[in-house]
């Protein structure tokens, strides 16, 4: 049984269509990178799945259990099985890394007081922070903040963690930093949905390559398929203009 099913998810702001129809599933432990032009919807389909936006129509199934929109409490549990790692970091600057941390499984009585402290200072020397656990996000770098913001989406144990281009608010010598702890993530256990613009760290990493274009996907398969022999020549035309970056 995949881990995430999306059927026929449509969503329109107005007047103008940004999702027109998206389907795919994930297994456990897959890795779903997301490719595409800005404008091509990439973001709103992850903000959909994490329940930030409402769709006009579709589906969204995790583990067999199909998740259902409505009032603010079903909302919130449905948010649950998704953790997201936002461009911009999105940490409370009041609170320190560990407080970031800890915040959300304290609020959601994911465990005893010490259970859920052992449990992020784990995840934060998973990501290389254990040193900066007392540090306020304003005394971090870009590259730190943002893997803070990975602990924190990790510290609820979601059934799918999405990133959505968890690199591009960092200069280019920090990007390699997240982009490596993102890959220590791979294994069984994780099953990971990223839109990047890294097209090299897609190819590596990614277990199946979507690229959208004009609120569809356009093209699906496995990193060789899509970047070695791409069927359809809107992508084939993408690949080319990013070919500078990889």
């Amino acid at each position: 049984m995949p881990v995430l099913e999306v059927t026929q998810i449509k969503k329109s702001f107005g007047s103008l269509p940004v999702l027109k129809g998206i389907d795919f599933s994930l297994e456990q432990g897959q890795v779903l990178a997301i490719i595409g032009s800005s404008g091509s919807g990439k973001t709103t389909l992850l903000r959909c799945l994490n329940f930030l936006e409402t769709p006009d129509s579709g589906e969204i199934t995790v583990n067999g259990q199909r998740l259902l929109w409505g009032n603010e409490a079903q909302i919130r549990k449905n948010r649950i099985h998704f953790g997201l790692v936002f461009q911009s970091f999105n940490l409370f600057h009041q609170y320190t890394v560990l407080e970031n941390v800890t915040l959300a499984p304290t609020l959601l009585k994911r465990g005893t007081k010490e259970e859920i402290r052992a449990n992020a200072e784990q995840l934060l020397a998973q990501v290389g922070l254990s040193n900066k656990q007392d540090a306020y996000p304003y005394q971090l770098s870009g590259g730190q903040q943002q893997r803070v913001a990975i602990a924190r989406a990790l510290a609820l144990q979601p059934e799918v963690l999405c990133f959505d281009e968890p690199t591009s608010a960092l200069d280019p010598e920090l990007t390699g930093e997240v982009l490596r702890v993102i890959r220590s993530l791979k294994s069984g256990r994780n099953t990971m949905i990223v839109v990047t613009h890294e097209m090299e760290f897609a190819k590596c990493v990614a277990d199946v390559v979507i690229y959208m274009a004009d609120g569809k996907i356009e093209e699906i398969g496995t990193p060789e398929e899509v970047f070695d022999s791409p069927r359809s020549e809107k992508t084939r035309t993408f690949l080319r203009g990013a070919h500078t970056k990889f």
